[in-house]
C-alpha cells in the first residue's frame, strides 16, 4: 500500500480539511476468479478466498446510497489499486464481478462513480489519465 499511500499524501495537500482514513479493506488483492480464466494472472485459490472476501466487505462498507434527507452532494474519495477498483466497479453497476480482469486502468489514473438515493449508479468515467502528460502514463 506503500504508492497508495504516498498518493494521499500528495492529495491531501490540495484538499486541506478533508479527513484521511486508512483501512486493510481496500488493500490490493484478488479480488474474485475471473471468468473466463486467464493466462497471465493465477494466484492460489486460498489467495481468492481471503483477498475477495475483504473486498467485498470494502464494498459492502463504502459504496452505499446517500441518505433520501441528504440535501448537498458529497463525495468519498478511494486511493487503492486496480484490482479493487475494477472489482467494486463491477460491483456497483450490478455486473458480474467475475469480469473485473476483463478492464485495464492505468497507474494513477481516476474513476468517478455516481450513486444517487433512488439507488441510481452511473459510471461517469474509467481509469482516466486525460490530465496526465503521456510519458508519465503507466500500467502495471
Amino acid at each position: 500500500m506503500t504508492r497508495a499511500t504516498e498518493t494521499t499524501e500528495i492529495i491531501s495537500k490540495y484538499l486541506p480539511g478533508v479527513k484521511k482514513i486508512s483501512t486493510d479493506l481496500l488493500r490490493e488483492g484478488a479480488p474474485i476468479e475471473p471468468d473466463p480464466p486467464v493466462s497471465h494472472w493465477k494466484p492460489e485459490a486460498v489467495q481468492y478466498y481471503e483477498d475477495g472476501a475483504r473486498i467485498e466487505a470494502a464494498f459492502r462498507n463504502f459504496i452505499h446510497r446517500a441518505d433520501a434527507k441528504q440535501e448537498e452532494d458529497s463525495y468519498e474519495i478511494f486511493v487503492c489499486h486496480a484490482n479493487v477498483i475494477r472489482y467494486i466497479v463491477c460491483r456497483a453497476l450490478q455486473f458480474p464481478p467475475e469480469g473485473w480482469l476483463r478492464m485495464s486502468l492505468n497507474n494513477g489514473s481516476i474513476t468517478h462513480l455516481v450513486i444517487r438515493p433512488n439507488g441510481r449508479v452511473a459510471l461517469r468515467t474509467l481509469g482516466d489519465t486525460g490530465f496526465m502528460p503521456p510519458d508519465k502514463i503507466t500500467r502495471t
